[in-house]
Order: structure tokens, then sequence, then C-alpha cells
């Protein structure tokens, strides 16, 4: 039954990523500035009849609605378009930056949830103690401060200051690492390279913490006030009334139930830390679809911006989804 709820579920995206296409496509239209003149700008000379030329290979000549009918149609196939700036098909550029931006993602996430999940229980347990103050202090600071001054911060702190971390991009040159999958940590675990593994680390610690920071912020804020409402259950006082160890109250009884609008608010941050890293990567110069999307946009290479939110639409459609099923194992009686 609950395979037939998830399949359904995936059906829905249809209709939402067909919505999503039409709508970058219009919007990309719409936007000032014609491709062929930025790229014909910055080639220098341009021979006679080159710029038609180029608008006819692009079918940037035809009506908007036979364009729109061209990409939707190639689009049902998987072909996304071919980029005007790079000279490559949409989804091999999709491909090759797809597992940075996931790998800092999840570096990010994973830092976010280190720091938030011990402050959010932490602070509810001792409320209105020092810790629980400074500790909301600190999140509410994190919620303020945008990732690309923290980024920048960081980078004069710990990169030109105590120059404990590199600067910018993924992994050393000389690493010697060989791609397996595009996931510079993981590929240096298969391969056995040590001096890779540590390279990369380090390269993806700033950045993790920069986009990171506001993540954690949110969900410690969040896990603290459910964990607050849960310890003030009957079902708390009961199993503390039987003489229950505290901690086993706290961690069993208490943060499982507090769990549900956490998981909400991590699901909801996924998807941000996937679709929300374009300054972080310009900040680190993380060769990531973020960095992608902005050069994209700045040469109105329509195909490529296109490709690149259809992905991140797809990304929170499917963050969605993998919330709600786990709703259904953390509380039994939700149903998809």
């Amino acid at each position: 039954m609950r395979g037939v709820k998830i399949l359904e579920r995936l059906l829905y995206t249809i209709p939402i990523m067909f919505g999503v296409a039409v709508l970058v496509f219009l919007f990309m239209r719409m936007t000032p500035g014609d491709p062929v003149d930025i790229m014909m700008g910055e080639a220098g000379t341009i021979a006679p009849g080159e710029m038609e030329q180029l608008r006819k290979e692009f079918h940037l000549d035809e009506p908007l609605h036979v364009q729109l009918y061209l990409f939707l149609s190639n689009a049902l196939r998987g072909d996304l378009g071919y980029s005007y700036a790079y000279k490559k098909p949409v989804t091999e550029l999709i491909a090759e930056q797809l597992p940075a931006t996931i790998e800092l993602a999840l570096g990010a996430l994973l830092f976010s949830l280190i720091i938030a999940v011990p402050i959010g229980i932490w602070s509810a347990v001792k409320q209105y103690s020092i810790v629980d103050r400074v500790s909301m202090a600190g999140a509410f600071l994190g919620v303020s401060m945008p990732a690309f001054w923290l980024g920048i911060l960081l980078i004069l702190i710990f990169s030109v200051r105590l120059r404990w971390l590199p600067v910018t991009g993924r992994i050393d040159y000389n690493a010697g690492l060989q791609v397996v999958t595009g996931f510079y940590v993981v590929d240096s675990i298969l391969t056995h390279n040590t001096a890779a593994l540590v390279s990369s680390l380090k390269h993806l610690l700033l950045p993790s913490i920069a986009l990171g920071a506001g993540a954690a912020a949110m969900v410690a804020r969040v896990l603290r006030s459910s964990m607050i409402e849960a310890l003030r259950q009957d079902y708390v006082t009961l199993a503390r009334a039987k003489g229950v160890r505290e901690t086993w109250v706290v961690l069993k009884h208490a943060l499982r139930n507090a769990l549900i609008p956490t998981v909400t608010v991590v699901g909801i941050q996924v998807g941000v830390l996937l679709g929300g890293n374009m300054i972080v990567e310009q900040v680190f110069s993380w060769p990531g679809l973020g960095r992608l999307a902005v050069r994209a946009i700045f040469s109105r290479d329509f195909p490529l911006v296109q490709g690149v939110v259809m992905v991140y639409a797809l990304t929170f459609v499917l963050a969605n989804l993998i919330v709600d099923i786990l709703y259904t194992y953390i509380n039994p009686k939700i149903t998809l």
C-alpha cells in the first residue's frame, strides 16, 4: 500500500515539472539581453551573417510557441538542449557539476545536524539556563547571518590569517585523485588515496560551514520548541513517575515525538542547501551547479538555465516526498 502511495506521489511530480519547465522557459525569454549578442560580444570580430546563422542554429529565430514546443518535446526525451556558452549538451554539463553540489549539500547538512540536534535537545532540557540562552543567541545569529558574509569571514580567518584551510576549489591539483563517481570524498576512500581524502575534506569544510550555519540555527530552534512541548506532555510525566531514567525519557519518549516538525524543517533545508548554494559556490569557487547557473544567467544561456532550474525543482519535490515517507516511519498513524 505504501509503495502504491509513493508511486502516486511520484506521478504528481510530472505536472509540477511541466509547470516549472513552462514558467522557467517564459521567464528566461522575458529577461533583457540577447544570448547571441552576448556571445558575439565575447568573441570580438563578427563575420557578416554569423549572428543570424547562430540564431537559426539555436532556433532563436522561431516564434515563441515553436521554441517552447521544441524545448518540451526534447525534454520529454531527456534532451535539455545545447549550451550556448559551453558548446556542450546541458545534460552532460549538469552531470559533471551535480556531484560537487550534492557533496557540498551533504557536507552542510551533516554539519548542521551535528550542531543543531545536541543544542536543540540540551536547550529544551535546560530551558532558560545560560547554555540555553547562549545557544539560542547563537542560533539567532546563524539565522540572521548571510551565508556569503560568513563564507568571506571564514576565509579571512582560517585561510588567509591562520592558513589552516584552502581558500577555493574542491581538491589540491597534486592530490592525484582518480575520479570514479564524481564525489571526491567517496572517490578518495574507494581508491585508498589518503592524501586526496584529507585534501577534499579540507576543501569541503569551510563551504559546508558557511552553507550549513543557517540550517543548523533553524533546526536547533525548531527542535528546542518541539522538545519543550513534548517534555510537558502527560506521557512524559507518567514515564518519570514510573522511574524511567531521565536520559531515556528525553531520547525515547520526548525526542521521538518532537522529530516530526524537525524532519519537516530538515526536508525543507535539504532543498535549500541544494538549490540555494549559488552564492556560497561563487565565494569558494566551488565547481558546482550553482556556480554553473550563475554563469549561465549572466550569459543568457537559456537551455542551461532551464536545465539547472528543473534539476533544482526536482530536488525540492523529491526532498518533500522523502520527508513525507519519513513521517510514516516516525509516526505509523500518519499516511501518505
